[in-house]
């Protein structure tokens, strides 16, 4: 039987099947897996598949152009990798070889607070990612979050607010075998063995080593998930936030149109609609739905990231039509990491492209700025 890397993947459902096949169970579902019966993780992706495209015939499309600004720079696509935590565990250093793909590819990359590999190791390899901050209780902590921050370059804080307390996800419980099951789960994948387990050391939560120690095991650090993150933080606290960070302050898990007229009020730069890929509170409203809302009440005022269900070019388009400015992928990206690396990575991104060039030029729009409510079909 051929090693699953070795099949071909044309998208990125076939990622997810080569992650499935190559990652040790309980991290596959914690990366595949939403909260309780995970309804808005499935509408995260059925809605944005439903948004009906407008096609249009006989226009110029023979010069399409992908490129957009966001926070003073340009980049290649309105496409940018999103965080995702413990992303350093699907494949060797994996953050890093992350942060590599998003040089090369022009788009950017958001480091999360509990990636495997420090803000530190990535800002090294020369790509600086944006990063993206956790309230925890510990205040001064965070300020040091912050202030790595801005020692390493980074151009934006991504401030996640949507995790006051941690969702419940019942495939982590019962994917969370005791130590002999997870060894058990290894022996089956020794290729996964072999690229993390020995060529990946060290092996730990990077931002967290200073609290959490340099070897604590996927069970202590949703303990300390559960034990840390502050369900008394209020936009007070986003304002301590924008008085330490001048660069542009972005809040990640916006659904609410209300939410969104308050983060203006807190003079943030952009918001990310976002339900945390379903894995928090289950049957919100999935992005596609919030994202029309969010951007009307927003009008222009700051940047509108979104989130949630983004699979391909073709669902980029979708949510840039919806009033998303520019569009972060999460899981899309970390399947494909999985599966094969950097190298899966640069594929993905690859396919958006095209994918994405593809749906502008059968919709009639030939830049990025003229993807809007035009080219849905609203009938």
């Amino acid at each position: 039987m051929p090693d699953a890397g070795m099949r071909k993947a044309a998208n990125v459902s076939d990622y997810r099947a080569l992650a499935k096949a190559r990652l040790p169970h309980f991290l596959f579902e914690y990366i595949d897996g939403g909260s309780y019966e995970e309804v808005t993780l499935r509408r995260n992706v059925e809605d944005l598949q439903s948004v009906a495209l407008r096609q249009r015939v006989l226009r110029d499309v023979s010069d399409i152009d992908l490129s957009a600004e966001l926070f003073g720079k340009t980049w290649a696509m309105p496409v940018g990798l999103g965080p995702v935590g413990l992303s350093g565990l699907y494949a060797r250093r994996g953050e890093v070889q992350a942060a590599k793909v998003a040089a090369a590819a022009g788009v950017p990359q958001v480091l999360s607070t509990v990636s495997a590999c420090s803000l530190r190791e990535v800002a090294a390899c020369g790509h600086v990612p944006w990063f993206q901050l956790y309230f925890v209780k510990d205040r001064d902590f965070v300020a040091s979050l912050i202030e790595r921050a801005k020692e390493e370059g980074c151009d934006a804080l991504f401030l996640t607010v949507d995790l006051a307390v941690p969702g419940s996800r019942y495939r982590d419980a019962r994917a969370l075998t005791g130590a002999t099951g997870r060894i058990g789960e290894y022996l089956k994948r020794p290729s996964w063995i072999w690229d993390v387990g020995i060529r990946g050391r060290p092996i730990s939560l990077g931002n967290l080593e200073p609290i959490v120690g340099k070897s604590a095991p996927l069970a202590d650090f949703q303990k300390w998930i559960h034990d840390n993150f502050d369900a008394s933080v209020t936009w007070a606290d986003v304002a301590w936030v924008r008085d330490q960070w001048k660069g542009p302050l972005v809040i990640k898990g916006i659904l609410d149109p209300d939410d969104a007229r308050a983060a203006l009020d807190a003079g943030v730069d952009g918001v990310v609609v976002s339900n945390h890929g379903g894995r928090q509170l289950d049957g919100v409203s999935s992005s596609a739905r919030a994202l029309p809302r969010v951007a009307d009440a927003i009008a222009g005022r700051i940047s509108v990231l979104a989130d949630g269900g983004a699979r391909s070019g073709l669902d980029v388009v979708r949510m840039l039509a919806l009033g998303a400015n520019f569009v972060l992928l999460g899981r899309a990206w970390a399947y494909a990491l999985a599966a094969r690396g950097g190298e899966g990575v640069s594929h993905v991104l690859q396919l958006i492209e095209v994918e994405m060039r593809v749906a502008m030029a059968l919709t009639g729009v030939t830049n990025v700025a003229e993807i809007n409510g035009d080219v849905l079909d609203k009938e």
